[in-house]
């Protein structure tokens, strides 16, 4: 395959910089940033010291053994990204770009968040550091995850309500961006997924890498060779972009995205980008998009607020496009049926992002030989969707 992105930020034809002119100056200072720092061992040693001491990687590659007995047929392992601090695999990006952000010497950080889970990770990075913070939210979302907001104020950032729209993640990412462009000055914006212009989708997969870096390594020492299949959750898609990028030229590893399917994809309550998107513009990046007929995007729905966005990164875009990845959506109730059997076999509870891969994985693995492996990438833990899960699983669930 091609190395991505090109020099002007392209995968293929996606990605770019659809943005206004006030904004061109403030990426192309990030991407010299960025440039200059990729040659600096100093930085590396530093993000490598956080990743290790205060995130507490490396995260284990966990051989599923009840899993694996329970569904029969293909090998199953995950990748414990529920195991790094503050629950998620949000943090080596946060920590990686709020280095950078002092590099630059800049004083405040912006972000975005849907689950809340990246909101936490930038609060969390940004008190670390001795950063002001302020995350957009959306405030479906504030209700979805009043745990996570409540965890983001008590780390000391301030959690600022997106009120249109369907009042969640794409609705907050329009207003961090707005935020950003009024305050470019001081500000650095910490973005979570790998969306947004570039060079924001090469930074953020640079920083998420670790997970298929350690991934690969573990493998082989469990297995002594690759997998075969491995399977993460897509909403942006920053987990699976980290899982697959370190694997892309291995062609013999298949690489599987997942996304929300909602209600199903037969109704239009889902946030299936690939399934029911074409190609468009949203938030300064071509790639698959959720539309109507006349080009105006079309509001997702999902029981993860993580996965409940209308576009998906334009590298994902890329490799569907090529063949080299392939996706697949996931309903809810699949969702929630993979959640409590991943509960009962394995004793883990996991976000219900990771829960839609887990799916995928016991739709898939009782087809395959037992000496298939699979691994998932677990990209979160549960606990900041165990009322929402309740609600779901009792019948009282009013989404």
């Amino acid at each position: 395959m091609a190395t991505v992105p090109n020099e002007i930020g392209r995968f293929g034809e996606y990605g770019g910089k659809y943005v206004p002119e006030t904004l061109m100056n403030a990426l192309e200072e990030l991407e010299q940033a960025y440039r200059a720092v990729q040659k600096d061992e100093s930085f590396y040693k530093e993000l490598q010291s956080y990743l290790h001491y205060f995130a507490g990687r490396e995260t284990p590659l966990y051989f599923a053994d009840r899993l694996t007995e329970h569904l029969g047929g293909a090998k199953i392992y995950l990748k414990r990204e529920d195991l790094v601090h503050t629950g998620a695999h949000k943090l080596n990006n946060a920590l990686g770009q709020g280095l950078l952000a002092k590099r630059m010497g800049k004083t405040k950080i912006v972000a975005e968040t849907g689950a809340g889970q990246h909101g936490v990770a930038s609060a969390t990075v940004a008190a670390k550091l001795g950063l002001e913070c302020k995350v957009f939210m959306g405030e479906e979302d504030i209700r979805r995850q009043a745990l996570n907001v409540f965890r983001m104020e008590l780390l000391g950032a301030e959690v600022i309500p997106a009120l249109s729209g369907t009042k969640t993640l794409k609705d907050a990412t329009n207003e961090a961006i707005r935020y950003w462009v009024s305050n470019v000055e001081d500000t650095f914006y910490l973005l979570g997924s790998v969306v947004g212009p570039h060079p924001y989708p090469m930074i953020v997969r640079d920083f998420q890498r670790v997970i298929g870096d350690e991934t690969k390594r573990q493998i082989l020492e469990a297995e002594g060779r690759l997998p075969d299949t491995l399977i993460a959750c897509v909403g942006g898609g920053s987990n699976a972009m980290g899982l697959f990028y370190p694997f892309m030229k291995d062609e013999n590893v298949r690489m599987i995205g997942v996304e929300a399917a909602g209600k199903g994809v037969e109704t239009d309550q889902h946030a299936a980008t690939f399934a029911k998107g074409r190609k468009g513009v949203i938030h300064g990046s071509l790639t698959y998009l959720l539309q109507d007929e006349h080009g105006q995007i079309q509001e997702p729905y999902s029981i993860s607020a993580g996965l409940d966005y209308p576009g998906v990164g334009p590298e994902h875009a890329y490799l569907k496009d090529s063949g080299r990845a392939t996706y697949h959506p996931i309903t809810d109730k699949e969702a929630l049926d993979a959640l409590q059997i991943l509960c009962k076999t394995e004793g883990i509870i996991p976000a219900l992002e990771s829960s839609h891969a887990v799916a995928e994985a016991i739709k898939l693995a009782p087809s395959l030989p037992p000496e298939h492996l699979i691994v998932i990438s677990l990209s979160g833990r549960g606990d900041k969707d165990v009322e929402s899960i309740q609600r779901h699983l009792g019948g009282k669930a009013d989404e």
